[in-house]
Formats: C-alpha cells, structure tokens, sequence
C-alpha cells in the first residue's frame, strides 16, 4: 500500500466514522428531547425523519456533484456542513430549530458516501482493504456515537454535547480540504466488467448528459444491481429501528444502572460488525463478489428465521445470534460496495454511488415504516420473517448477476 493509498484511506475512515458517529448520536438525543420539548413521538419522529431523508436522498445529486467537482473537495465541504449543523443543533432554539438543523445535517451528510466510495474505487490500488478499514470505521462510528454521546449527557446538557460533537467534523474538514491525494491513481486497475462505456459521459452539470448517464447505468447490470442494494437498505434499516427495544424483554438479566439492558446487545451488536466489515472487504478483494454477495444474503436470511428461536433459549444464545446477526449484516455491506464498481467505469463512479446510497437510505428508509407497522400487525415473527424474505431475494439476484455475467464473458471469450 503506498503513501497515496493511505492518504486516501485516512481521509475516508475519519470521514466514515465522523457520518455515523452524527447518525446514530441523534436517537440517543431524542430520548431528551421528548421530555425537554414537550412534543408528541410522532412530532418529533417526523421532524428526525426529515433529516435522515435527505441522508439518503440527497445522495443522488451529491454523487453527480462528485463526477463534476472531485471527491476530495466534496468530502470536506461535507464534514463542514456536517459539523456546523451540530453546532447549530446546539444553538438554535425550540422545534423548529431542531429541525432546520437535523435538515442541514442530512444533507450534508449525504455527501459522503458517494464521495468516499468514489474515492476508493478510483484513488485506492488495494481497493477490498481500503473498504475493510473503510467499512470498520463507519462501525467504530455506529458503535461508538451512541455511547459517546450518552457518557457526555452525563456531564453536559444536550445543547453542549451537540456543540461539542460538532467541533470535530470542523476539524476533520480543514485536514481534507489541506489534503494532497491522486483521485484517478487506481483507474485503469479496477475496470468496469458490465457497465456502461465511459464514452457516454459528457458534461456531468447538464441534464442532456445526467440523462445519458443514466439511461447508459440502468440498461446495464447496475440495474440488478441497484434493486439489490435497495433490498439490502430495506434489510438494514428494518431490523435496526426496532432492535433495541425488541432486545430488551430477552435479556434475562438486570444491569445495575439505569439504562435498558437490551442497548448494551444492540451496541455489542454493531460493534461485531467491524469483524464482519473487514472480512468482507478482504473477500471483494478476490473480484467475482456476486456469488460471495449471494451466500452473505442467504446467510442473512438464515439469521432472520433463526433469531427469535435460538434468543428465547436463554442470555448466552441471544447475544450469540446478535453478535452473528451484526457480523453477517455488515458483512453485506463491502461486497455489494464493490459490486457496485465492478458493474460502473470510472467516470460515472460518483453518479452510480449516488443512485447506490438513494437505493440503500433512501428506498431502505421504507424499512422502517415497514418494521412498525409488521410488529404492530402481529409481532416480531412477521417482521423477521418478512427480513428473511428480502433476503432470500437479495441472494437469488445476487446469483442471477454471477450467472448473467459468466454467460456474457463465455460469449465473448
């Protein structure tokens, strides 16, 4: 690994870490603000929502953005905007505030994953080890802002904690604008396999060439592999809204604090999925990821129909399935990021990352609808068993890829 790859990886895992670290410190938030602002749960889950849309939504432009301006250049306006929100998050008074700035967080946190991916896929030679630290970083973020941010509640209120929270993202922004990395030093290594030819790309700011582009990634395998992604979003996003709380009766043991003991297993959970990030990102480095994709997701599927027996045996088999369940789940996530590059050149790498993160935050936000209104239907065996559906569907379009694209190279071979 040379000194640009580890500048770039450097630059991507602050970025990665510091974007979940924001993420998953605002649920935490809320807790407070119910009994300080005196709104209704749905209230003040409309007003988080908004902001968590524009995680995923924004994602889209934000990857046009990069194939115009550079990734560098938009990760450091991204960590800046993001850091600003939480000091305004801070400072401005009441609801409305609140949501002007959870607003202004999410879209500048929709900069980054296109822009880091991007960035790997064409800045990084070793690319399956720059998304396993990559992936291990957004973990460290995952596991570590809840925790970060309720030990600071312990000594601060929560408008303080914000303003604190936000001084690193202004950090980590001065270091990425000042940073010095060849975006482009891996083109030619990782080319695309199934994807559009870059002679379709032309002046990514005009709508004429956004179109071509477009219409050139979707008539190609990217778009199996963006119905993929979709329904790993939906996986993701589904069993996590709820986990904690789904947690909490099956733990058969009291802490002596007074803190639900089913968030200790949630944030033991991802924790293990730094292991099944970097496993993951090894695995990609092998080329060929949609079968390993397909067994990762059959996998998963075999968790979901597994999970709630083998957690009412007992403490010891629960956090046995949540540490496989975290493990298997985020090792999803390198191998269909690689994917991604395998079916996309490298001009339209940000544009693709784009419609990636729309599909796994933006159509994999509906997963959270989906998972409240299944356990309010009839419970958590509907609910799992629904995942381990989506699942099962995710793994025989991974499959369906692998074969696709076998047949396609014995043609032309």
């Amino acid at each position: 690994m040379n000194a640009n790859d580890r500048s770039i990886i450097a630059l991507v895992t602050t970025g990665h870490g510091l974007v979940h670290t924001y993420e998953l410190s605002i649920p935490i938030f809320m807790t407070v603000w119910l009994a300080e602002l005196g709104v209704a749960e749905a209230t003040l889950g409309a007003v988080v929502g908004g902001g968590y849309f524009l995680f995923g939504a924004g994602a889209l432009p934000s990857g046009i953005l990069v194939d115009r301006f550079g990734s560098r250049r938009l990760i450091a306006c991204g960590l800046a905007g993001m850091g600003a929100a939480f000091v305004l998050l801070g400072l401005l008074p009441g609801l409305w505030g609140l949501g002007a700035a959870l607003l202004a967080w999410g879209a500048a946190a929709s900069v980054y994953h296109p822009a880091g991916l991007a960035l790997i896929s064409t800045g990084v030679r070793q690319r399956g080890r720059a998304l396993a630290y990559h992936g291990i970083a957004g973990n460290v973020g995952i596991a570590g802002g809840p925790l970060l941010t309720a030990l600071l509640l312990l000594a601060f209120d929560w408008a303080t904690v914000a303003v604190l929270l936000g001084l690193p993202g202004l950090i980590a922004a001065a270091g990425a604008w000042r940073a010095s990395v060849d975006e482009t030093a891996a083109v030619g290594r990782h080319d695309a396999t199934d994807g559009p030819s870059s002679t379709a790309s032309a002046n990514p700011g005009r709508l004429t060439a956004l179109w071509r582009q477009t219409r050139h990634l979707f008539a190609s395998g990217f778009a199996g592999v963006f119905v993929l992604v979709a329904l790993s979003g939906l996986y993701y996003r589904g069993v996590l809204t709820f986990l904690p709380d789904l947690l909490t009766p099956l733990v058969a043991v009291d802490l002596p604090i007074d803190v639900s003991a089913g968030r200790y297993v949630y944030a033991g959970l991802l924790a293990v999925g730094i292991a099944g990030q970097y496993v993951g990102g090894r695995l990609s480095d092998r080329g060929g990821t949609e079968w390993v994709l397909a067994g990762a997701l059959g996998l998963l599927s075999l968790v979901a129909v597994g999970f709630l027996p083998v957690a009412g045996w007992g403490t010891g088999a629960l956090l046995i399935a949540s540490a496989g369940l975290g493990f298997v789940l985020f090792l999803v996530q390198p191998l269909y990021q690689a994917t991604v590059a395998e079916y996309t050149p490298p001009d339209t790498r940000g544009l693709s990352y784009g419609y990636t993160y729309l599909g796994v935050f933006g159509i994999g936000a509906v997963g959270a609808a989906l998972s409240g209104g299944l356990l309010q239907l009839s419970g958590p065996p509907l609910l799992f068993g629904a995942l381990a559906g989506i699942a099962l569907l995710g793994a025989g379009l991974s499959a369906w890829l692998a074969v696709r694209r076998a047949r396609r190279e014995t043609v032309r071979s």
